[in-house]
């Protein structure tokens, strides 16, 4: 059981924030290309970092906590589900705040 501990973590961040786009009908999903075009450019530069850390031995992931599955680098699958999901639960966030606040300005939104 311990294998799905990181998973476990991501899992628990979905069902947090991702709620709001059904309940609240925020609309992320609907921009998921927006979204993305937010979450992309910033994850890159930690994926490296990530990968300079491990390669360098500064950390490690726990082979105990994941399921095994690496992709480039020798980075776990959900290190990458981390850095989408992180972001996109943050973004659902402050969409859920907006709409509880009538549609908040922020960013780019006409007022």
């Amino acid at each position: 059981m311990l294998k799905f501990g990181y998973l476990a973590m991501l899992l628990f961040t979905v069902v947090g924030s991702f709620w709001l786009e059904i309940i609240l009908k925020i609309g992320v999903l609907r921009r998921i290309k927006r979204a993305l075009l937010s979450i992309i450019p910033v994850a890159i530069p930690f994926i490296i970092w990530d990968a300079y850390a491990v390669a360098n031995g500064h950390w490690k992931f726990d082979p105990e906590q994941i399921l095994g599955i690496y992709g480039p680098f020798r980075i776990p699958l959900e290190e990458f589900l981390f850095f989408l999901i992180v972001p996109m639960a943050a973004i659902m966030t402050i969409e859920g705040v907006r709409t509880v606040k009538k549609h908040w300005p922020v960013g780019d939104e006409k007022r």
